[in-house]
């Protein structure tokens, strides 16, 4: 059943600019060719979706554009209905302009409404890696060479070829280093958000400085690379307490963890070739309870699912380096 898109409740921005609470995400967890991406991102704009979640590193964006121009020529919508996002990959930080553009001709969208960094560092891996796969020239985040790539964002900004800024994959210690160095704010943060990986303490750090939380992985990603796959992770939507609302409201767990990021203020951006109808209706049907709200509160595990080995750098010990866990920027000297 398609939702009317007007009906979608709307988040506004620190730019003032209002934006559906749900979008549709376009990753296809190396399981889903680009032509499965591209049609679930045109059932996706019939069903009612307006904001569609890309990246260059995605390898779908010349498909997806065909899908977009296509219902720009039906006349299903004008490019000013929809709110494209895209990323800079980790290869691109000293040409985003390069990639912006490339990014604005496959995806035929004339602009980007909110252009991400990717990773807060340059650190490339091939595409359909494995977990082992190391670039030698990885290396630790630097204050100096993230300022130069947002700087970058900022003249694209400028030149109207975007009009808002997104970070990524950042932390707390990593923003301290350099959010008073904006000359213009970034607008949204995305980030891994889960029932179990709920990340209280940066979700709040954005919302006191007025940065739009979006988050990624909004179901915990049961379809998820292998790479990003551990022995230990939980599975979200079979947690019990969480199961157990869902009974209550006879749909998919999936229904309960997109109701509880949107009541809770994120943006989830949800991907599926599937189920992408019930995911949007999710934003039209009866809320949680204040109590199933505080319910899924308790469920935090810290259960981190994107862990980024990949990036790691020569000399790294393990995974918990790219994420501060002690409040510090590993291994950073420009801080």
């Amino acid at each position: 059943m398609a939702v009317e898109a007007s009906k979608v409740p709307q988040i506004t921005l620190n730019t003032g600019d209002k934006v559906p609470c749900i979008g549709m995400g376009t990753f296809g967890s190396d399981r889903f060719d680009a032509k499965q991406v591209s049609e679930a991102v045109a059932g996706g704009i019939r069903a009612g979706y307006r904001m569609f979640d890309c990246a260059a590193c995605y390898g779908n964006e010349k498909e997806i554009g065909e899908v977009f121009q296509a219902a720009f020529d039906e006349g299903i919508v004008e490019r000013k209905d929809l709110y494209i996002m895209t990323k800079v990959w980790n290869d691109m930080h000293r040409e985003v302009e390069k990639s912006c553009r490339k990014s604005i001709a496959d995806l035929r969208c004339d602009y980007i409404d909110l252009f991400y960094i990717h990773w807060p560092f340059p650190n490339y891996h091939a595409p359909h890696c494995d977990v082992d796969s190391r670039n030698p020239d990885s290396r630790p985040f630097s204050v100096k060479e993230f300022m130069d790539t947002y700087r970058q964002c900022e003249a694209l900004v400028d030149k109207g070829l975007i009009r808002h800024i997104g970070i990524s994959n950042m932390t707390i210690p990593k923003l301290n280093a350099v959010i008073g160095q904006f000359r213009i704010k970034p607008a949204a943060c995305e980030l891994e958000l889960h029932p179990c990986f709920q990340q209280q303490e940066i979700f709040d750090y954005l919302r006191a400085h007025d940065i739009q939380p979006v988050g990624y992985m909004p179901i915990g990603s049961p379809q998820r690379p292998e790479r990003d796959m551990e022995p230990e992770d939980i599975a979200d939507m079979q947690v019990p307490e969480f199961a157990a609302i869902a009974d209550k409201y006879g749909v998919h767990p999936a229904i309960i963890a997109l109701k509880w990021a949107m009541q809770r203020g994120q943006i989830p951006i949800p991907f599926s070739i599937h189920n992408y109808e019930a995911n949007l209706e999710a934003a039209v049907t009866e809320p949680l309870t204040e109590e199933e709200m505080n319910i899924i509160a308790t469920l935090e595990k810290n259960n981190r699912l994107v862990k980024g080995q990949v990036f790691l750098w020569p000399g790294a010990d393990d995974w918990h380096a790219l994420w501060d866990e002690d409040g510090v920027i590993v291994d950073c000297t420009d801080a």
